[in-house]
């Protein structure tokens, strides 16, 4: 489709995105807490964020023009930054600019709402759908529905019920203002988007949601920037050693990853084959590099005890963030991709590493459970099972062939999740619900007939 640039000011009409039945939207996105252009494997970058800026660009290709907005934590950023044709991502400078607990975000978050109403306002904008993601956005959508009288749309991505299921301290457990805040979400929210049919059982078990009320849409994955590159080519260009066994995990340092649980299987699996041991090595990515220990949050304290603890220091090792974009390397140059997670509602790392051709090791927890088919498409484990995480992973790295047939499985599998395809399904529901709305208007204020 070829790209023309949509003015986003000065139009009569204010709708100049076309859906597949011919009706016309516009979308306010909200990403309250967190911009889709953070940079991944930070305090608050995560799979959601790939999820809103890659959402929002394939729709703005398919001519739905999308603004999302978020809270800035760098004044020196401007209002607008362009994503994509027809998506914009809206820097909000809302309380302290810097990065700060996500439950004081509540206390700004009137604030920010008067903010997206004085830029639609002096950007002469209305919109027909509000899309809300995260527990915060859902609230403020809600404050915005005051005020726009336009349906709204919420997709959780994790739920504190859940995380409060395997939390193993004070520290990791969700607040009560949270819990509540997400059961009213299910009652009053236009429409929820669940990733999984998993996702949606846990909303109905946890907060008594209405299930018809749930539409399920799978997350996505870009197929173009992730594919397989030849292993020896990626670890060439990321200067990785060509003839170990990388163990590899992408994600924030935060206890519900089980990060632990990986550098455990490494230990266990020196002590099994100890003359491999020097050709073994973890490779966690995510938090803060080795170059930055005063900046390590508990999570990576932890870890970095640990491993120190297992005799493990000189082989696992902190890489920090990366750019998203060098993520398909990294996976490419893995011999295996661990993703012990205790918790995910989809796992979007996962998805990506299939893509890539990698051999994935995965908790069977929540999406990932669905999205990796055992034994073909990549191998499962219990969750907070290092012994069996262990012995996963022994297995892809004794049996070459084994793994090649995953590996091709993967890649079979991740095809079926492309972005395109998501927002497809995406776009049915949001004509669905700007049709209903519409006819409700009709009906509340049907037209005078005069003879």
């Amino acid at each position: 489709m070829r790209c023309i640039e949509m003015s986003h000011r000065g139009i009569p009409a204010h709708r100049i995105g076309m859906c597949d039945r011919g009706i016309i939207v516009r979308i306010a996105m909200l990403s309250v807490h967190s911009s889709p252009l953070a940079r991944l494997g930070g305090k608050e970058a995560g799979g959601m964020n790939v999820y809103v800026r890659e959402l929002a660009r394939e729709l703005g290709r398919h001519g739905v023009p999308v603004d999302i907005f978020t809270r800035s934590q760098d004044r020196r950023v401007p209002t607008i930054e362009p994503l994509s044709c027809g998506a914009r991502v809206i820097n909000l400078h809302t309380g302290p600019a810097a990065p700060y607990a996500k439950d004081w975000v509540l206390t700004y978050l009137p604030e920010f709402v008067s903010r997206v109403r004085c830029f639609a306002e002096g950007e002469d904008l209305t919109y027909d759908l509000i899309h809300s993601h995260y527990w915060l956005s859902g609230e403020a959508a809600l404050r915005l529905r005051r005020s726009w009288g336009v349906p709204v749309m919420h997709m959780f991505h994790t739920l504190g019920a859940m995380k409060n299921s395997i939390a193993r301290s004070t520290e990791e457990t969700e607040t009560g203002q949270r819990i509540a805040i997400e059961r009213r979400l299910m009652q009053e929210v236009d429409t929820v988007v669940a990733a999984t049919t998993l996702d949606r059982a846990q909303m109905v078990w946890n907060y008594g949601a209405n299930a018809e009320r749930i539409r399920v849409v799978p997350c996505g994955v870009d197929l173009s920037r992730f594919q397989p590159t030849d292993r020896t080519t990626a670890r060439a260009r990321l200067g990785l050693p060509a003839d170990e066994e990388l163990l590899l995990c992408v994600g924030r340092m935060e206890p519900l990853k089980g990060m632990d649980a990986l550098i455990r299987a490494l230990a266990l699996l020196d002590a099994q084959e100890p003359a491999q041991r020097s050709r073994r090595r973890v490779l966690l990515i995510g938090g803060d590099d080795e170059t930055q220990p005063d900046d390590w949050n508990s999570e990576q304290r932890r870890l970095n005890a640990l491993r120190h603890e297992l005799g493990v220091a000189d082989r696992v090792s902190f890489l920090g963030t990366r750019p998203h974009e060098q993520l398909s390397d990294y996976f490419s140059a893995a011999t295996v991709v661990a993703v012990p997670s205790h918790y995910e509602s989809f796992g979007m790392a996962a998805l990506e590493a299939l893509a890539c051709g990698a051999a994935v090791v995965a908790s069977n927890v929540g999406g990932l459970a669905l999205t990796i088919e055992d034994g073909r498409s990549g191998l499962l484990f219990p969750p907070n099972d290092h012994v069996a995480l262990a012995a996963q992973i022994r297995v892809i790295l004794r049996d070459r062939t084994y793994a090649q047939k995953l590996e091709s499985g993967a890649r079979r599998r991740a095809s079926e999740y492309g972005w395109a395809t998501v927002a497809r399904r995406m776009t049915t529901i949001y004509e669905d619900l700007v049709l209903a709305d519409e006819t409700a208007r009709a009906a509340r204020y049907p037209r005078s007939h005069v003879s």
